[in-house]
């Protein structure tokens, strides 16, 4: 509209096929994202199907989820047309100019070119599959592995040549392909479910600098029982001619999501790279990297796509590993609590074999594995999107820790220590709480965007006036430390260390947990000596061990921090003194059930880059008294003008399945907000939530409908958590 330049947009609508009843279930939640944002998005049974393409066999389909505004452009066109819209707003664009470094001077970039040099404030790194090779130019590296991927093209359809209507884009998990229509031809594109290839092997996967736009021969043996799959579904292409094979190149991250934001440890050089699928990096990643650049924010979450949800063990084995699993499972759905092990382990903690050998099935989260419930008579998880055959396992897992105690692995804490006598100066300026007075004193305090945006959230235990230990979620290492050295100010006198991998981490929660821990330890753990938020480091079985009484479960408990070497022995000494009291080992399914009980929100989740302090209902966790901190003008802004919405924490009635997060509310069949997570609270039997709704509705008894896998349940606002609300279970 813009440039006046063709595209070739064909809204032919698109059909994406479930031929299971966890598929089914899948379209159910899309389906209800899709009414509360308004994209048009239906369930249709086979019969509709056929009605919409004729061309189509449904043997063994259960439904289809038809997006009614789907189709397909022309790459080269779209990016003709916004190379053109660039041009016409001042931008110069100068093609054929390699680059041959990026050099780092005098706080600014250097590009050396076969052009000549051009410096630069912001670099951003937008090379596809040439990605890796610029990243290391800068001293850093980007998980991503080239893969081949090949469509056909068929020669004409008779059937499509008598037709005036196009055939909509099908999308097919029995032929692990999509098929549409090609002006009057068919076209087939093939993801392998095994056996698949990387590009420019004899390289290392590397394409040369001169192998612009590189096809590879078709492996028609390779991609043949797909394609007959295609031709059972589309029998009016069995008899068509081949008239091309293509076979290109394409990126693809460990997730299947592109890199789009910050590099760590490289302060201004953006990655907008290792997008697999469409037209992204155009009026959707360019707007939002974009705003991220100019404001220091996008007006949208981006975690999910930040670069920094990678570390250092990514790039290379790992990235390739799962570059492949990914690739041949664009087709198979990945169910909730689905383990995919290609690439596994990454990331370790010392317990890790010890506790696999009694049943521990592990999750990963940010390459660590983490426990996520226990198998103690050899079953495995059935997973989907409702109660599964684990459902009562980890109930008496959640039985445990609330009556009796529990212990967990959670070292994949991300922690740093902050040190020098400029550290608490540094913390008071980029948290918004303020930082613990006395040395042993824990907060809980938030890093925040300039536009009063919630960045982070850490756990801060004061150790002594200048040294300070820092918790925060494993998901967030790499953007928390980005955060903490990038805000120290020349001349400062701190150093911020990661101390992820050197130290291990166990949870002890219960109301037993004292009684086990005494055992172990010749430490005052009464409340007189040791009280809740409060830490100290103590002996514990013969290790200097950082107790920090606070956890995620709200119970009384501790977490001991100690070198990854000791834990072992630490957790052989307190499984040893609590067998007398019915200890338990527990995981991070039974973590989200205990915490969601106690109505506590979680980074990434209820606390994002959207939304503020204020809005997230977290006020209590504001400094304002303090002189300034990073986002605090904005804050208050916030707290001015009124929240745009407000967090709400909910029960709904009762299922065969909880909120997961992303669930539409609605209040007479409108759209009124969003849920962000929730679960089921094994000690109270409530399933629970919190979500994001209008301001008016986040008053306690308030009702609205949460729409959970197609179905419309009553929900109410709670007032204050379902368990423990006083914290007395804390302060025992």
């Amino acid at each position: 509209a813009m440039t006046g330049q063709y595209v070739s947009w064909h809204g032919c609508g698109g059909i994406r096929f479930a031929t299971t009843p966890e598929e089914l279930d899948y379209f159910r939640h899309v389906e209800g994202v899709a009414k509360m944002i308004g994209f048009r998005m239906q369930i249709i049974g086979p019969d509709e199907i056929k009605e919409i393409n004729p061309f189509v066999g449904t043997e063994g389909v259960l439904a289809g989820a038809w997006t009614l505004d789907d189709g397909h452009v022309d790459p080269a066109g779209c990016c003709n047309a916004l190379a053109k819209g660039a041009r016409d707003l001042g931008a110069s664009i100068v093609r054929r100019n390699r680059v041959l470094e990026i050099v780092r001077k005098n706080g600014a970039w250097q590009v050396v070119t076969e052009q000549g040099t051009v410096t630069a404030e912001h670099v951003v790194n937008a090379a596809g599959c040439y990605a890796r090779q610029v990243a290391q130019m800068v001293g850093s590296d980007v998980p991503i592995t080239n893969m081949e991927h090949t469509y056909i093209v068929t020669e004409p359809i008779q059937a499509f040549v008598e037709r005036n209507e196009e055939m909509p884009v099908m999308r097919d998990p029995y032929s692990s392909a999509y098929y549409r229509q090609e002006q009057k031809a068919g076209l087939i594109g093939i993801y392998e479910t095994e056996g698949s290839q990387e590009c420019w092997t004899h390289r290392g996967g590397w394409p040369e600098w001169d192998s612009e736009n590189e096809l590879f021969e078709g492996d028609l043996e390779r991609i043949g029982p797909y394609v007959e799959r295609v031709l059972e579904r589309m029998p009016i292409w069995a008899e068509a001619g081949i008239k091309r094979i293509v076979c290109g190149a394409i990126p693809h991250t460990p997730d299947n999501n592109p890199l789009l934001g910050p590099t760590a440890g490289v302060p201004n050089f953006w990655q907008c790279c290792g997008s697999a699928i469409g037209v992204a990096q155009g009026a959707g990643a360019g707007k939002y990297l974009a705003q991220w650049m100019v404001h220091g924010d996008s007006e949208i979450n981006m975690a999910g796509l930040d670069p920094r949800r990678f570390g250092g063990y990514a790039p290379g084995d790992y990235t390739k590993a799962k570059s492949h699993e990914d690739y041949e499972h664009m087709y198979i759905l990945h169910l909730p609590g689905e383990e995919r092990m290609a690439g596994r382990p990454a990331r370790t903690s010392s317990l890790f074999d010890k506790l696999k050998a009694k049943g521990a099935d592990h999750a990963e989260g940010h390459g660590w594995e983490r426990p996520k419930w226990f198998s103690l008579d050899g079953r495995q998880e059935e997973p989907g999107f409702r109660h599964n055959n684990v459902f009562e396992v980890v109930a008496q897992e959640c039985r445990a820790v609330r009556e009796r105690v529990g212990l967990l692995d959670l070292s994949s804490f991300a922690k740093f220590e902050a040190s020098g006598p400029d550290a608490q100066a540094l913390l008071e300026r980029l948290c918004a709480n303020r930082m613990p007075r006395r040395d042993g004193g824990i907060a809980l305090a938030h890093l925040l965007s300039p536009n009063g945006c919630i960045a982070g959230e850490l756990t801060v235990t004061r150790l002594a006036a200048d040294r300070f230990y820092l918790l925060s979620g494993a998901a967030a290492e790499e953007r928390d430390f980005d955060t903490l050295t990038q805000g120290v100010r020349a001349g400062e006198a701190v150093t911020v260390t990661n101390v992820t991998d050197d130290w291990g981490a166990l949870v002890l929660a219960g109301p037993r947990a004292r009684d086990v821990l005494s055992q172990v330890t010749d430490a005052e753990l009464g409340n007189e000596s040791f009280r809740w938020l409060t830490g100290k480091e103590i002996e514990v079985a013969g290790t200097i061990v950082r107790a920090l009484r606070v956890n995620y479960v709200g119970e009384l408990g501790w977490e001991l921090h100690c070198p990854m070497g000791a834990m072992p022995a630490l957790y052989d000494a307190l499984w040893s003194a609590g067998e007398a009291h019915g200890i338990a080992d527990f995981g991070v399914y039974a973590v989200n059930s205990l915490r969601i009980e106690k109505a506590y929100k979680g980074w990434g989740a209820e606390l994002t880059n959207e939304i503020t302090m204020v809005e997230a209902a977290m006020e209590r966790f504001v400094g304002w008294d303090k002189e300034d901190f990073v986002g605090k003008a904005a804050t208050l802004g916030s707290k001015q003008a009124g929240p745009r919405m407000l967090c709400v924490y909910f029960e709904t009635e009762k299922g065969t399945s909880d909120v997961h997060g992303g669930e539409a509310v609605l209040l007479d069949g409108r759209a009124v907000g969003v849920t962000t997570s929730g679960g089921y609270g094994h000690a109270t039997g409530k399933s629970l939530g919190f979500a994001y709704v209008e301001p008016q509705l986040a008053a306690p008894g308030s009702g609205f409908e949460v729409m959970v896998l197609g179905e419309r349940r009553p929900a109410r606002v709670l007032a204050e958590p379902v368990y423990d609300p006083g914290n007395a279970r804390l302060r025992a």
